[in-house]
């Protein structure tokens, strides 16, 4: 039985797998990945699962006693059955059980976001400068807009598996129909793709965030409103979070974060609209990149 924390990032392209020493220690004694191939089928995402797996097993000679994966979308507590994800082959399916026989040891399943915010509290940014955090909620804004919430120490999935989906709030009905069903969801104002859309609304140019985000820089009245108006929904969405949840730190994480203006103009919306005369919560970047995933599904099982 081995105690080092195996962990698996099941993306849309790849699979990447990891072990680590220990919570404590997060050197990683071994990582790879494969490609995870959604084109061909439900039961051949699980088998590449397990041909990682495998690899790991043979590269490092240590066998787990229990795995700890990230998902897109989440595993229904009630149903015990995948929903919400954007590799869509998973959704309705019983991904935990049907892992947990191929692979013969139990399986701890978290979405993506939570364990983005799970590795960014133990390893990341909150560890580095937040130690005594003890809410911490994390936000992806890259092609989608996600969140996860992380309560001392631990993912807060909730009743419905749902914690931390403020991507599906409704936000303004400018962002249009979703593809969840609704109309104005923060998904469709501030992710990657709708930012693009809105310049495009503005220019008839299609171009990509960064391009967009070098156009402000030059003073492009196009891309100049564009990340104005990005700020101050921004502003406006993330203050509902704050007066829900109150959070110690507010990471924020995908491609959508990188834009500088976020910390100072988004921050500043931000004061106009959270329930209170000032606001204390820190807004910070993460500092793990793209290891953020595999690392906090290890994180599940420590």
């Amino acid at each position: 039985m081995s105690q080092l924390l195996w962990g698996i990032d099941l993306g849309g392209t790849k699979i990447e797998g990891i072990v680590l020493p220990s919570l404590n220690d997060p050197a990683p004694v071994h990582r790879s990945r494969v490609s995870t191939e959604k084109e061909h089928g439900y039961d051949h995402i699980l088998h590449q699962i397990k041909k990682l797996i495998q690899h790991i097993e043979k590269e490092t000679g240590k066998h787990p006693d229990q795995m700890g994966i990230g998902t897109p979308g989440v595993l229904d507590p009630i149903l015990l059955t995948m929903k919400n994800s954007n590799t869509t082959a998973l959704n309705g399916m019983p991904l935990q059980k049907d892992l947990e026989t191929l692979l013969g040891i139990p399986v701890i399943l978290a979405n993506d976001a939570n364990c983005f915010a799970l590795a960014e509290t133990h390893w990341g940014v909150v560890k580095k400068s937040y130690p005594d955090a003890a809410m911490v909620f994390g936000i992806i804004m890259g092609t989608g807009v996600g969140g996860g919430i992380i309560h001392d120490g631990k993912v807060w999935a909730g009743k419905q598996g749902i914690a931390g989906e403020w991507g599906h709030n409704f936000l303004d009905d400018s962002g249009g129909s979703c593809y969840c069903g609704k109309t104005g969801c923060v998904e469709t104002i501030l992710s990657g793709p709708s930012l693009q859309r809105y310049y495009k609304s503005l220019t008839n140019k299609e171009v990509t965030l960064k391009d967009i985000v070098c156009a402000a820089e030059n003073n492009d009245e196009a891309a100049v409103a564009t990340l104005e108006r990005m700020n101050q929904f921004f502003g406006k969405a993330v203050s509902s979070v704050i007066n829900l949840l109150d959070p110690d730190v507010i990471i924020i994480g995908g491609g959508v974060g990188n834009i500088d203006s976020l910390y100072k103009d988004g921050y500043e919306a931000l004061k106009h609209w959270v329930f209170n005369n000032r606001v204390d919560t820190a807004l910070v970047r993460p500092v793990l990149g793209d290891s953020a995933g595999v690392f906090g599904a290890a994180a599940l099982v420590a």
